[in-house]
Parts: C-alpha cells; sequence; structure tokens
C-alpha cells in the first residue's frame, strides 16, 4: 500500500499536534492514563490496546522504538476499505504511560476526535468506537479545546485527501450510518 502523503508532511502533522491538546491540562489525569494502560500487566496481546498507523505514518518511525511493540499485518485480513492491500502496521505500547509524548502515531493524537463524512462533507465527531474503559472526556461530554479541534480538522482536511485514508474515513462514516450511531459533531 502507497500513501501519497510524504514524511514530511506527516512530519509537520506532528508538529502541529503537538501544540494543542483536547483539554487546558493533562486529560490522562482524569482517568488514570486509562487509554494507554488498559490492559494491565497482561503478557496477553489479546487483552493490550494498541492502534494501527495510518499508510505511510510509519515513515516516521524505525521500527527500532524500545517503547513500542511492532504487528505487521495484512490488510485484506481486517476490517478495512477493499483500496487497502498489502502490509499494516499495528503497535501497542510497551511502557505506559510513559511513552515519549512528541511520538505519539496520530490516531493517540487525535483521541477523542473522529472524522466523519456526510454528504461528502468532513465533519470532527467524539469517537464512537466501543472502549474497554471509561473516557471521561467521552462520558462526561467535557468541552474540548477549541485550537485542539480546529488543528485536529485542520489534519484530517490534508488527510482525506490521500485516496487511502478517505476511503477509511468514508468507509467508517458509512458503517456508523448503517448501523445507526448517534453521532455527536463538533465541528
Amino acid at each position: 500500500m502507497k500513501s501519497t502523503i510524504r514524511k514530511s508532511t506527516y512530519q509537520a502533522i506532528y508538529r502541529l499536534l503537538d501544540r494543542v491538546s483536547p483539554i487546558e491540562s493533562d486529560c490522562g489525569k482524569l482517568c488514570g492514563a486509562a487509554c494507554c494502560t488498559c490492559g494491565g500487566d497482561s503478557d496477553d496481546d489479546d487483552f493490550k490496546l494498541g492502534i494501527y498507523l495510518l499508510p505511510g505514518e510509519e515513515k516516521l518511525f524505525t521500527q527500532q522504538e524500545n517503547w513500542l511493540k511492532w504487528s505487521e499485518e495484512l490488510a485484506e485480513d481486517f476490517d478495512f476499505p477493499d483500496s487497502w492491500f498489502g502490509k499494516i502496521y499495528f503497535i501497542r505500547c510497551k511502557t505506559p504511560p510513559l511513552c515519549p509524548r512528541k511520538h505519539r502515531p496520530l490516531q493517540c493524537r487525535f483521541f477523542p476526535l473522529a472524522p466523519h463524512l456526510k454528504k461528502g462533507r468532513l465533519h470532527l465527531i467524539l469517537s464512537t468506537v466501543p472502549l474497554p474503559y471509561s473516557c471521561p472526556l467521552i462520558e462526561k461530554e467535557i468541552v474540548l479545546s477549541h485550537s485542539f479541534i480546529q488543528a485536529t480538522y485542520t489534519v484530517w482536511t490534508h488527510l482525506i485527501e490521500d485516496p487511502l485514508i478517505y476511503d477509511l474515513v468514508r468507509m467508517d462514516s458509512e458503517d456508523r450510518e448503517a448501523d445507526g450511531v448517534p453521532i455527536k459533531i463538533l465541528r
């Protein structure tokens, strides 16, 4: 799978998102960093949280990071768009919650926001993915920082220019709509 997004673009995106946060303080203090630590110390990877990297995002990593565990999978073996084929990368933090914050992958940086396409228009919504933990930002509907929402929206407008990422956002959006998942549009 070849992304149209260059390494330098991903680096610029990371720099932009380094300057914003969902709330003014560390949101991990609200929940004990549940999104990083859920699954505890179990050696069974089925009970540990991880995330997939967006196509091309792996260019920002060496795959030798001592704080990450890497899995290389085939996109066609999972629920990804038909346009996705070949290698995808799934990573897990080996040192939660003490990961190098400036190296967090995009899916961590965006949370709890998710992109959603409605009538061809990009929106940001609160994540609707079922979680094995409670996120106070979602559960208590804590007001998110305007700068965080704006920066995340700006990033997604660039990311969906890549056909693979657009296909993923479209598929996720269509699945939510088909399943009748209630969504809260924030932008």
